[in-house]
């Protein structure tokens, strides 16, 4: 599937800003299932200076300032995306790695690999994730025995945050504690998964935080309406000999197509799609949409290609 993904930020200062810097994380990745065919970033007024590089984690980050005043600042990125779920695939298909128990998984996670190094930053508490304790750890050993398979187990995880866990966007903000989303056991999609992430963390396991986008469809007969997307955030398990596998606990699903990657990190903090510092005083207003709609004539055209190769075979 094609994607043309627009997100547009805006914030309006009710006394003007004077000075800000900023850092934005709005790229998609280019990573296996998924290809960055396109992107461009504009922002309102103009930066004096901007600069793009990438940060520890592998994602794109952006660092711009504005010195001039302004009482509105607006950020459009514009992305077009081709996603298909090939590792997916390979893991439905991996027998080897599905049956791996959490004892064997923590015996792997012993060793000297660079995949393996790099997930050990992941078993840490980081600055969102932080005084795990013994009811997230309770919460968490209901799914995970030494003996079960790690798969399993955080599939189950996933299905049991989708089952006892309440949607509600009016309790939680990104500085609401982990203890506090799992002792009211409602929150976004943000917190979902930083408590599986803490759950996992629990029990030794290596786990990130997925920030991106998720296409939301339309009732049958209804027409999909502009905005109607948002940021999206889920978690993955690191699985020795394989690598990390996807789960969204805010839809009960793996990942597929309609999920697409902008950045991983150990919290949301470590991927906010855009934060800084300013000079003001007075209140400041925020607006976020998102927008994600299929390129209707490159999926046209994909979907002809495939009809010619099944009529060919």
């Amino acid at each position: 599937m094609l994607f043309d993904i627009i997100h547009d930020t805006t914030y309006k200062y009710e006394e003007g800003v004077t000075f800000c810097h900023n850092i934005a994380i709005l790229k998609p990745k280019d990573i296996l299932g998924q290809k960055l065919d396109s992107y461009e970033l504009n922002i309102t007024p103009e930066p004096a200076s901007f600069s793009e590089r990438t940060d520890y984690f592998g994602n794109t980050i952006t660092r711009f300032s504005i010195q001039s005043y302004h009482k509105e600042l607006k950020v459009i990125a514009k992305s077009k995306v081709n996603r298909s779920f090939e590792k997916e695939r390979q893991i439905e298909s991996d027998d080897k790695a599905k049956a791996l128990t959490l004892n064997e998984v923590c015996e792997l996670l012993k060793g000297v690999d660079d995949a393996v190094l790099d997930a050990r930053q992941y078993q840490l508490e980081s600055v969102l994730i932080n005084k795990i304790d013994d009811k997230i750890k309770a919460y968490a050993e209901e799914s995970f025995q030494q003996d079960r398979s790690v798969y399993e187990a955080s599939y189950e995880l996933m299905q049991r945050i989708y089952d006892d866990f309440e949607f509600n966007t009016e309790v939680t903000n990104v500085a609401t504690p982990i203890s506090e989303v799992i002792k009211n056991k409602k929150g976004v999609c943000q917190d979902f998964a930083q408590i599986a992430i803490a759950c996992l963390r629990s029990v030794n396991l290596p786990a990130r935080y997925v920030s991106g986008y998720i296409e939301t469809l339309p009732p049958p007969g209804e027409e999909k309406l502009i905005g109607t997307d948002a940021s999206h955030a889920w978690f993955s398990v690191f699985i020795p000999t394989f690598g990390w596998v996807d789960f969204d606990p805010t839809n009960n699903q793996k990942p597929k197509n309609q999920h697409i990657v902008v950045a991983w990190g150990r919290d949301y903090y470590d991927v906010a799609p855009l934060k800084g510092v300013l000079f003001s005083s007075g209140k400041s207003e925020l607006t976020v949409s998102v927008d994600i709609r299929p390129d209707p004539s490159e999926n046209t055209l994909l979907n002809l290609n495939q009809q010619q190769q099944q009529q060919q075979q």
